[in-house]
């Protein structure tokens, strides 16, 4: 099986993304494996620190190895959103496939400073072990959190430019980067963000690497599509997976409101994020 590097690699090159979305349960795991495999397209599963810490470290791990192993299946899985060397230091030791350094509420300079650490020490782990394992880092605003919020924040205006993102991929040596070009973590009630295609170009010609949208959920579709078409390999979806699963559990409930079996409660969830998930997918790949 082919890495998740030239998996990025080749998505790149045939202009579409992978998709990656986040869990904090078997529910979503599920939904999302479903969808994927239906298309035949590879996925990459998503953990920040707190759904990590819910779901467990090197149980995420032992899931996502499970399914690769048993079904010879390209699901990855990246530590996302890791706000510290310790934690990045975790995952990879952990056996995650790839980590997101994220100082981006620091300084531009210790943002560079905690991201060569992890760049360093990833190459130190695949040069003593052989796994390949990827680093990326956000500068810029993408705002926080998987909440949903009244208007679009002011710091959405604040994008990446072309010499910061030069800069910092190369005194870092990241392996992909997440720049801000005008997505916003969560859902936005009021107002949509849009994404600034030229600007995604311009960097993508400059630095040489993937690029990575975040806070994809609520974006139209053809800021994706046009995303997509000017340099971005991966997009990140998570607010739309739990806004579908709280949505499906409450109307389970009330609809069985006698059930008490777990499986039967949560079935409608999980086809309800996979719904969501192939949706995507096929966006994000150009398929009818």
């Amino acid at each position: 099986m082919k890495t998740l590097r030239e998996y990025i690699k080749d998505a790149s090159e045939r202009g579409v993304a992978i998709g990656h979305f986040n869990i904090s349960n078997l529910e979503a795991l599920h939904g999302i494996y479903n969808a994927a495999k239906k298309l035949n397209l590879p996925v990459i599963i998503g953990l920040s620190e707190g759904e990590e810490k819910f779901v467990g470290r090197e149980e995420a791990v032992a899931l996502i190895r499970a399914i690769r192993e048993k079904d010879n299946y390209p699901i990855f899985l990246n530590a996302d959103h890791h706000t510290s060397f310790d934690s990045v230091k975790g995952a990879i030791d952990a056996g995650f496939d790839a980590v997101i350094i994220d100082q981006a509420k620091f300084s531009f300079e210790e943002n560079i400073k905690v991201t060569k650490q992890c760049v360093e020490y990833a190459h130190e782990v695949m040069k003593n072990t052989g796994r390949d394992i990827l680093v990326e880092s956000e500068i810029g605003y993408i705002g926080t959190g998987s909440d949903i919020k009244d208007n679009i924040p002011e710091g959405a205006g604040v994008l990446t430019t072309v010499q910061d993102a030069k800069r910092f991929v190369d005194e870092t040596g990241i392996d992909m980067l997440a720049p801000s070009v005008g997505s916003i973590h969560g859902l936005i009630k009021s107002g949509k963000p849009h994404i600034d295609t030229l600007l995604v170009k311009k960097i993508k010609e400059t630095v040489g690497i993937p690029l990575v949208l975040h806070g994809g959920s609520g974006l139209r579709d053809e800021d994706f599509t046009n995303a997509i078409a000017s340099g971005i390999s991966i997009v990140h979806i998570n607010s739309e997976i739990r806004f579908a699963f709280k949505e499906a559990v409450k109307k389970s409930i009330q609809e069985n409101p006698d059930e008490i079996v777990p499986s039967k409660i949560l079935n409608p969830a999980i086809f309800a994020i996979e719904q969501i998930v192939e949706s995507r997918l096929k966006l994000f790949n150009g398929i009818k």
